[in-house]
């Protein structure tokens, strides 16, 4: 595992408008939009980000299994990003299936996916109900032959979950019984972000556990205390995830991470 996921990285959620073949699509060719996202990229790199993760989140509504060409554009775009910023760590999303996220990081050299919804149990979402690809994708790791980190989400916070576990017994089943190199997970507010950290802690003491959502410029010094690592989007996009990134926010987010990592 690259050593930079193990030093509290805080990486920016960077979600292109929607792809050709989407709903949501609105006709820019996919140069426009690889540049509308190496702009975004360069200002997650100057703002002192470590990384960020490329998720297709404007695509939706999105069932669970991927289209070739949402596949497809997505390489298209990881292969420019890793080669325009070879040093930012990279993860991969793709709504909503993880084999699909496997494989455009296998190709382009990220350095893990982020399994969001779908890693274990079942979860009731707007696009139906989403089954666990933790076998799946075990099984690609394998025909790959593929030492890919796999960071799975416990609980995303918009979906419902089949027949919920605390998340500790879930977690562990990730960790133990799937086989996560990592977790993502994150309360409806920072109280509870704070109780499902340490329950976790308690079961998976070893593994990696990043703040999937709901960091912000006034609690993120308390949350990283906590967490390994953390994932931001809204916050430092004003409250809308279409929006670019502020840059005064996103300095006063990394101001206040960096006083707790030194």
């Amino acid at each position: 595992m690259n050593k930079k996921l193990l030093n509290k990285p805080v990486l920016a959620m960077l979600q292109p408008p929607a792809l050709p073949g989407t709903f949501k699509y609105n006709g820019e060719t996919i140069e426009e939009i690889i540049e509308i996202c190496l702009k975004e990229v360069e200002m997650i790199a100057s703002n002192g980000f470590d990384g960020y993760i490329l998720q297709n989140m404007n695509d939706m509504p999105i069932k669970q299994n991927s289209n070739f060409q949402t596949v497809a554009y997505l390489t298209r775009i990881a292969t420019e990003l890793k080669k325009e910023y070879p040093n930012l760590l990279m993860g991969i999303l793709v709504n909503w299936d993880g084999l699909a996220s496997l494989a455009i990081a296998e190709a382009v050299k990220a350095d893990f996916i982020r399994v969001e919804h779908l890693y274990t149990g079942a979860n009731v979402t707007s696009a139906g109900i989403l089954e666990g690809q933790a076998i799946d994708i075990l099984e690609l790791k394998m025909k790959l032959n593929s030492k890919m980190p796999v960071f799975a989400d416990i609980y995303e916070v918009h979906g419902t979950p089949i027949g919920k576990k605390t998340h500790g017994n879930a977690a562990w089943e990730a960790v133990h019984e799937t086989f996560a190199d990592g977790l993502f997970t994150s309360g409806k507010d920072k109280d509870e972000s704070i109780d499902i950290i340490k329950e976790i802690k308690e079961r998976v003491p070893n593994t990696p556990i990043f703040l999937g959502g709901g960091a912000t410029g006034e609690n993120i010094s308390e949350l990283i205390e906590l967490y390994d690592g953390v994932s931001v989007a809204t916050w430092i996009k004003d409250g809308d995830m279409s929006n670019p990134i502020n840059p005064d926010k996103a300095n006063e987010f990394m101001e206040k991470v960096d006083n707790k990592r030194n």
